[in-house]
């Protein structure tokens, strides 16, 4: 496999990005992979890496790119600490509702032309904060994204007229949500209306609850569990070899 420090020019600047590519050139689905709000780093690379030797051309960008260029974090984040919330307030500051469907649809144009992606549809994965970009990657590229996967996202639902699952009506692809038992972005009663909205929506998805924490298949989290995340995977990679054709 081949691994790439990339820089792809965004309508907001340059978004450095890792490609995994297929040593021998083959022409494979393109799947965006969107790490969680701690960026690009070894773990992160270590799930796109295992997900490009499933098959698949792979991008793995920093969605920070307008705040700062990977590592996002110059000290060991730490949710009790106000120095880490108050970077992660600066790093999602400037990730408007627009600014994601901006970033989702260069994202797909930077994977169409590149000479190891195939012409099947596309996948998108979202990981905590970034599960909202990747449903709005998928609302505004409908014609080519074709499945997302969003794991222990959070505040899918809001009653706020900029919640992620507003813009269900636009997006065409087949989705899986895996949901944590206990996660205080994403609490079981935002889960319930949530599905609700999906079930509204009418197009094709699955949406599970692990009971795992917040952030179980991320394998640098303290949460972390591998039987569950092994599943989770496998439930992703199932869905994307039935999608993307």
């Amino acid at each position: 496999m081949i691994e790439k420090e990339i820089e792809i020019k965004m309508a907001d600047g340059v978004c450095d990005a890792v490609l995994y590519q297929a040593d021998d050139g083959r022409r494979l689905p393109g799947v965006i992979d969107m790490p969680d709000i701690f960026g690009i780093r070894p773990a992160s690379r270590g799930e796109s890496r295992r997900l490009a030797a499933s098959g698949y051309t792979v991008l793995q960008p920093n969605p920070f790119y307008r705040t700062s260029r990977s590592p996002v974090f110059s000290f060991e984040p730490d949710f009790h600490d106000e120095r880490t919330m108050k970077r992660f307030g600066e790093l999602t500051a400037s990730l408007t509702p627009e600014a994601m469907e901006s970033d989702g649809a260069a994202f797909v144009n930077f994977l169409a032309v590149q000479k190891t992606v195939s012409d099947a549809s596309m996948g998108i994965v979202g990981h905590c904060f970034t599960c909202a970009s990747a449903m709005r990657a998928a609302a505004a590229r409908p014609d080519r994204i074709g499945a997302v996967a969003c794991f222990h996202g959070g505040r899918l639902f809001l009653d706020t007229p900029t919640s992620p699952h507003l813009s269900l009506p636009r997006i065409s692809a087949q989705l899986y949500f895996g949901h944590a038992t206990d996660d205080k972005s994403m609490p079981k009663e935002a889960i319930v209306k949530f599905e609700a909205a999906l079930a509204a929506w009418g197009g094709k998805y699955e949406s599970k609850t692990y009971d795992a924490g917040h952030g179980w298949t991320v394998p640098d989290s303290h949460a972390y569990d591998k039987a569950e995340a092994d599943r989770a995977f496998e439930k992703m990679t199932a869905l994307f070899a039935s999608a993307l054709k």
